[in-house]
This record gives C-alpha cells, sequence and structure tokens, in this order.
C-alpha cells in the first residue's frame, strides 16, 4: 500500500485590492518651533500632535497615518531636538528623535524658510546616509523677500544632499496636498499596515493627556519651565443614553514648585478652570463623546532628573 501524497501547504491568497499599494514611514524632525506638529496635524487633518510656542512640547513619537487613493503614509512626528537642557528627559526625548531618524523611508528635515541656525544644525547631523531627505522650508508665508530664498537654498544644498527642496506653508492647504505628490514616490510598493480610516496609533488616553498639556502651556507661556507634565489617574468609558457616550477622566498636572502650582490654579482657581474647559470642549469633539474631566495639580520636586520617574510619567 503506497502513502498517501502529502497535502500541500495552504498559501496565502493574495489581496487584490493590495495591487500597486505603497506605504512606508515618515519621520518629521527638526528643532523646537519650526512647526512639525502643525505640519503633521495638516497633513492628517486631524489635529493628534499637540502644539504651543514652548520649546519640546511634543515629548513623545506621535504616528499620523493618513491613506490617500493606493498610498498610505505613516508620518512620525517627534520632539525637538535640542542640547540646552541636560535632564533624564530631555536625554529621553533626544533618543526618541534619534529612533526615528533611522528606521524610516523618507525624513522630512523640517526648518524656517531662509534660516540655518546652529540648532538646525545639530539636527542635521543625526540625519543617516542612505535615507532620502526632503528639504521642508516651512513657514513660506512669513518671508517677505522671495529673492532671498533661491540663493539660501543654495546654501542648504552644500550642507546636505537633499533629494528635493518643498518650500512651503504648513498652513497652506495646497502646499500640504502638494506634498503628498514629492512624498509618494519614496513610498515603498507594499499593501497598507493600518486600516484607510485610521489617523493614528495613539489611544484616547494619551490624547487626553496631551490636550491637557497644551492648555497647560497655552495658559501659563513661559512663566511654566518646560519640565511641567500631565499623568492620567482616570480613563473610564460607559454607555450613555442621552450623548450615546461618556467618558470620564481624572488627570495630575505635575510641577516641579509649590510657586509652579499657584501659578497654574491661578487667583480662585481661574486659571485651572479655564485649562480644564478649553481641554474637555476639545476632547469632546476629538472623542466624539461627552466628556468629565478633572484636574489636580500635585508638586513633585526634581522629577525630570529622576530617570525612574521619567519612565514612570510614560517617557521612553
Amino acid at each position: 500500500m503506497t502513502d498517501a501524497p502529502e497535502t500541500p501547504a495552504a498559501q496565502p491568497v493574495p489581496d487584490p485590492a493590495a495591487a500597486g499599494q505603497r506605504c512606508g514611514l515618515i519621520a518629521i524632525v527638526g528643532k523646537p518651533n519650526v512647526g512639525k506638529s502643525t505640519l503633521l496635524n495638516a497633513l492628517v487633518q486631524q489635529k493628534i500632535s499637540i502644539t504651543s510656542n514652548k520649546a519640546q512640547t511634543t515629548r513623545h513619537r506621535i504616528t499620523g497615518i493618513r491613506t490617500v487613493g493606493k498610498a498610505q503614509f505613516v508620518f512620525v512626528d517627534t520632539p525637538g531636538f535640542q542640547t540646552r537642557h541636560n535632564t533624564a528627559l530631555n536625554k529621553s526625548l533626544n533618543k526618541t528623535v534619534l529612533g526615528a531618524v533611522g528606521d524610516v523611508d523618507l525624513v522630512l528635515f523640517v526648518v524656517e524658510a531662509g534660516k540655518f541656525l546652529p540648532a538646525d544644525a545639530k539636527v542635521l547631523e543625526l540625519l543617516k546616509p542612505g535615507i532620502p531627505a526632503l528639504l521642508v522650508a516651512n513657514k513660506l508665508d512669513e518671508v517677505h523677500r522671495r529673492g532671498d530664498i533661491a540663493p539660501w537654498l543654495q546654501e542648504m544644498q552644500k550642507r546636505h544632499a537633499f533629494t528635493e527642496f518643498v518650500p512651503m506653508s504648513a498652513k497652506n492647504a495646497k502646499d500640504v496636498e502638494r506634498l503628498f505628490g514629492i512624498c509618494e514616490k519614496y513610498l515603498p510598493e507594499q499593501p497598507f499596515w493600518y486600516a484607510p480610516d485610521e489617523l493614528t496609533d495613539r489611544s484616547e488616553k494619551f490624547l487626553a493627556s496631551e490636550t491637557v498639556r497644551e492648555k497647560l502651556f497655552r495658559f501659563t507661556g513661559d512663566e511654566l519651565p518646560y519640565t511641567s507634565t500631565v499623568v492620567i489617574d482616570k480613563f473610564e468609558e460607559e454607555p450613555s443614553p442621552k450623548h450615546g457616550r461618556m467618558v470620564k477622566i481624572a488627570a495630575t498636572i505635575v510641577v516641579e514648585r509649590d510657586g509652579h502650582k499657584a501659578m497654574v490654579i491661578g487667583d480662585k482657581g481661574e486659571r485651572l478652570k479655564r485649562i480644564g474647559t478649553e481641554a474637555r470642549q476639545e476632547l469632546e469633539k476629538l472623542m466624539g463623546a461627552k466628556v468629565f474631566l478633572e484636574l489636580w495639580v500635585k508638586v513633585r520636586s526634581g522629577w525630570a532628573d529622576d530617570e525612574a520617574r521619567v519612565r514612570s510619567f510614560g517617557y521612553e
């Protein structure tokens, strides 16, 4: 009696919809306050990365996803790389930038159009050979003499072998859409990693923390040190017959001194109330839910220099 022939292993059935698709990682890098987060939000058409005038508002690797036709762009917004502070927190943020630039298909090196400062040069040194990089000359709308841009671009080409120059403004919708066409050809041909309607890989809990931190910096300006942070203590969701969905959030604003705590709370609690109200309203739009937000302020002196506490607060 002869042995029965072996059954061939099942082969994966190719997805016809994936034919011709492109997908890849694009890092957005630059010094603090060049408009990286504003650019990411414009590219994704949704606010997923917080913005303020304070340096290093972005503290995490934020992924924004946009699918256009047969191309899926997975953008990575990074903290602004800087050497001004040497705390455990700052080391963690710079490590995030270094990790992002070495493992992508394309780098968007963002600078202010017409400018190149020592802080820009520090970031430029991080770019890896072999990974294509576009020079995104942002804030073009703030340049009064456009004739100065051409010689500046020639000077920038001497600094690094950029594959293309993209003078633009992240606030101009046509400029943003043009950037997609430029980036698409650098994406590898492969199936999408995410569903076409996904916008970010970050959780709502994370976005809640970031939204409160943005309002904190917006309403305290330069008075409050950049080391202040926000920790989510409770994030609970429950159905609501009236609102469809209800989310209860309790968050702690962590500062380093009693004086900073008083500053955040404000006269008769008015500033803390305003921070909470604006954060809640924005979160309701973002989540499509009724949000109840409780805020507390606690002093944790020296936390930004404590590696264990930096990790416990969610930094890598």
